[in-house]
């Protein structure tokens, strides 16, 4: 899955794909640590992103006071967690969230959505999973910076974060992406790669995952690149247990503090990479909540072994990540495009917002976090609303997700959106429609409640992708099947901190 040592294979198991917690090259460890000294790069723990509020050094704080959070300096690598506030550049005590009311959503539970818009650089989450995934290759000596490019395969925001944290690295980063994907995306990248070349446009749209991995299949054949595959990284998973599991709890703290009556009944997200997800893992160990993956019905994979293009951008399918516990998800959803179209509309245009407040009554509190919400974001919305409606939550219920980006990633989106659907222009009538139709709506179609068996079916599905076409071991992607394999990666985190802490010495960068 990747080039030269990484290949994930070696002795029949699966050894690498970020899992390695050993000094595996001394020379290329060595290099790095002569790079980050020269460049002054200080590389923050996982636990630190996890708790930054005690965590990271007063003297980094300080230093970071003078850093804007979009700029492509080192420091930022600190702000890469769910603790910054509101401008984005300090911190706060509690992490970002929204308590969406029933005025939005229609239903008496509370959805307490997570803001990944604060993130720096990209605002998007997606930096946090990118850094997951290439800090552990650089502090074991499996990552070059003065060699090696970073291949970034994805539908957009995780590239983006790859390309963010490589060049805070030192390192060249190349995005690998459809072409149909927002033109912001583009734009984006267009500003921060090294050379035009690093971006990388493959057939097709959100649904075209399997034209990504050919063309990394390709990019692998050349030794000095290594391919840092997020459905297959398992620092992607672990970066997401710790650090946005533990943040989604804190939100969830933030709110029983005021209610103590509150109940964290579940945890949805749209599975993407799976990453994500693993918060789920973290909050039902922690707080009971119940598992809920999404994906969209134009291509119910999960639900249906089914195929199909879509446009909910960020959460790519037509497969199962090797990355997903798939024996922890309780619940699989699906929303349409179309409901995420016209409702990011809703969301945007003066006559959905004048709707909103007039006819729903919803606060001017909410109304000013719509901006925080992308269309994955309002995909994850959705099939929270979904399942309040099938397991009847009430006033002290509270389920949790996030939102992957802000709604300025799909400005040409919403654009051409409104030409297609509504080119008499979206007044209040059309606000109505799309609230009543899709929000109110929403039913409890499309949702399954796993059985045993509904989970070894979607679970065997990936065997497909992973053992047949990138060459997994068996035995590997067998033992996914079983708790104690994701439990066992649990420590790999804290021997990740310990070798970070040893490497940061090694440099010896201060802020």
């Amino acid at each position: 899955m990747s080039g030269g040592e990484t290949d994930g294979k070696r002795d029949g198991k699966m050894t690498t794909l970020g899992l390695e917690d050993h000094v595996v090259d001394t020379d290329v460890y060595d290099r790095s640590v002569a790079r980050f000294r020269d460049a002054k790069v200080l590389l923050p723990t996982f636990a630190q992103l996890a708790g930054p509020v005690d965590g990271i050094p007063a003297a980094v704080r300080t230093a970071l006071a003078g850093v804007r959070p979009d700029a492509a300096h080192p420091l930022n690598l600190f702000r890469v967690h769910w603790y910054n506030g509101a401008d984005r550049a300090r911190l706060a005590t509690v992490p970002g969230y929204v308590a969406l009311p029933g005025e939005l959503t229609g239903v008496e539970a509370t959805i307490m959505v997570a803001i990944g818009a604060r993130f720096p650089m990209i605002g998007s989450h997606k930096v946090l999973a990118a850094y997951g995934c290439l800090a552990p290759r650089i502090i074991t000596g499996q990552f070059d910076p003065t060699r090696h490019r970073a291949i970034w395969p994805s539908t957009g925001n995780y590239c983006r974060g790859g390309v963010a944290i490589s060049r805070l690295l030192g390192c060249r980063g190349v995005a690998v992406l459809p072409e149909g994907m927002s033109r912001e995306r583009f734009d984006w990248l267009d500003g921060w790669v090294s050379d035009p070349s690093d971006i990388i446009r493959t057939p097709g749209t959100e649904s075209s995952v399997k034209e990504i991995y050919d063309r990394c299949a390709e990019l692998a054949a050349d030794p000095d690149n290594v391919i840092f595959n997020q459905f297959a990284e398992f620092g992607n998973h672990l970066v997401h247990y710790l650090v946005t599991g533990g943040a989604l709890a804190a939100m969830f703290g933030d709110m029983h503090r005021a209610d103590p009556r509150l109940r964290l009944r579940a945890f949805v997200s749209a599975s993407g990479s799976a990453g994500t997800l693993g918060a789920g893992d973290y909050l039902k160990e922690t707080h009971g909540a119940a598992i809920t993956a999404v994906e969209a019905s134009q291509c119910p994979t999960m639900l249906r072994n089914g195929f199909g293009e879509h446009n909910i951008q960020g959460i790519g399918d037509k497969h199962i990540p090797l990355i997903h516990n798939v024996a922890s998800t309780d619940f699989v959803a699906a929303v349409s495009d179309q409901a995420t179209d016209h409702l990011a509309l809703l969301f945007a245009e003066p006559a959905g917002l004048s709707y909103l407040r007039g006819r729903r009554g919803v606060s001017e509190a909410v109304i000013a976090a719509l901006p925080l919400f992308g269309l994955s974001s309002i995909c994850n919305i959705l099939a929270s609303v979904k399942l309040a409606k099938y397991l009847d939550l009430g006033p002290d219920d509270v389920i949790a997700t996030v939102a992957t980006d802000g709604a300025s990633m799909y400005g040409s989106e919403r654009a051409r959106i409104a030409a297609r659907d509504f080119p008499r222009g979206f007044d209040e009538i059309a606000a109505a429609e799309a609230f009543g139709r899709w929000m109110l709506g929403a039913g409890t179609d499309e949702l399954l409640e796993t059985t045993r068996t509904d989970r070894r079916r979607i679970f065997d599905l990936g065997y497909f992708t992973w053992v047949e076409q990138q060459g997994v071991p068996v035995e590997s992607f067998a033992a996914r099947w079983e708790p104690s394999f994701w439990t066992g990666l649990r420590s790999k985190t804290d021997a990740w901190d310990e070798m970070i802490r040893q490497f940061n010495g090694r440099t010896g960068v201060t802020p």
